[in-house]
């Protein structure tokens, strides 16, 4: 066999968060290769917004895993070569009414308990944020730590540094069965792979990569919509949420009319590096299926509205989909696979891959290294959902 075609590591999956893991697995000098179906960052990496952020996590290990991801991708910003677009802007969370004012502040004392730089956001200061605010806005909150990138740009950008470091790229390159006695075998569309262990980074898909080696993993596609638009003046500098988009995420109750509820619905904005803005979001459950509902786009244009009343005059170019990875407890699975040795899952980060392709890239860096990780992996074993029945 080809020299090219083995590593010690193959990694299934050029998303964020297989390149994430391709970077640090390559830079620990690990033997590794990379196979990814399509282009590099050609599925949900490619139809997402670039929020690196805190204040969008619960408080404890979810805000804890996501601080660090953010330290390390401080790091990147001057070890990678290729820029990647990133601003260390902050973000806000900005509330519909006097309830949510409410749990803003709570939320606010939990979080700056724990230890993380959360503000409390009045109506005057919500509206010095932009002139576009609607004007019966109560407040927000802010979280000055979070950031932006280019999802798209870091993507090539490590796997650009991984491949420095030795890595073997393999795109247009569809993984179609996965056999393993001492090393594991790969079939592709494009020949044979051999290696020593294998990491499912595949995603939405990586339930497909398990089956292929009789791995049940409870991940399910959730759809969520994305709209672009323009304007010549800047609306924000920096990214926006609704406090119900919290609420949204987690499942939990919120004051919302039945239209938003039913799609999911809740404001996010995120300016870009081109002075266009990506408008979101909606959460559905419709399996795979990636066809733009214009319901669902007419009701997320609705909510923003709520917010920037003002945007009935602004351009949208176009609107398009894509597929978060979730699981039932929020929380992404980085780990091994005890049924199958060599077999390790980093997937199931639902709408939080960009937030936390770092930290898992470091993660599991080493878990393949058997060395002591940077934070506690027990909440993302895979062995979790099988202690509480879910298959």
């Amino acid at each position: 066999m080809n020299k090219g075609n083995h590593a010690d590591v193959a990694i299934i999956g050029g998303g964020i968060v297989g390149c994430a893991i391709a970077y640090y697995t390559a830079k620990a000098g690990m033997d590794c290769m990379l196979i990814e179906k399509g282009d590099i960052a050609s599925g949900t990496s490619s139809r997402c917004d670039g929020n690196i952020t805190i204040v969008d996590k619960d408080p404890g290990f979810d805000s804890l895993m996501s601080l660090k991801s953010q330290e390390l991708t401080v790091d990147l910003a001057t070890d990678l070569q290729l820029p990647f677009e990133y601003r260390a802007l902050g973000s806000l969370l900005v509330c519909d009414n006097d309830t949510e004012m409410e749990a803003a502040a709570e939320w606010v004392k939990i979080q700056n308990d724990a230890g993380l730089k959360f503000k409390l956001l009045n109506h005057a200061d919500i509206k010095a944020e932009s002139p576009y605010f609607a004007d019966d806005i109560p407040g927000g909150l802010a979280c000055e730590t979070d950031s932006l990138i280019n999802p798209y740009l870091f993507c090539y950008s490590l796997i650009d540094r991984a491949k420095h470091y030795g890595l073997k790229l393999h795109t247009q390159t569809e993984v179609k069965a996965i056999s393993k006695r001492e090393d594991f075998t790969i079939e592709t569309s494009n020949g044979s792979f051999t290696a020593k262990k294998v990491v499912n980074a595949a995603g939405v898909w990586a339930p497909f990569i398990g089956n292929m080696l009789g791995v049940e993993i409870p991940i399910v596609p959730r759809k969520g919509h994305i709209l672009v638009g323009a304007r010549q003046k800047p609306i924000m500098m920096r990214n926006v949420m609704e406090f119900g988009y919290l609420m949204n995420k987690f499942e939990r109750e919120r004051i919302a009319d039945e239209r938003t509820e039913k799609h999911g619905v809740a404001l996010v904005l995120e300016p870009t590096e081109s002075q266009n803005f990506l408008l979101g979001s909606s959460r559905q459950f419709v399996g795979y299926d990636s066809s733009v509902d214009i319901r669902v786009v007419e009701t997320m244009a609705r909510r923003a509205m709520r917010f920037f009343p003002k945007m009935h005059d602004f351009n949208m170019i176009r609107t398009y989909t894509g597929f978060r990875p979730w699981t039932a407890d929020h929380l992404p699975i980085v780990s091994a696979v005890e049924e199958v040795p060599g077999f390790y899952i980093a997937a199931g980060h639902e709408g939080d891959g960009i937030s936390l392709a770092t930290v898992t890239g470091k993660l599991i860096e080493a878990l393949l290294l058997e060395k002591e990780t940077i934070i506690p992996v027990d909440p993302l074993s895979f062995d979790r959902f099988q202690k509480v029945g879910v298959s």
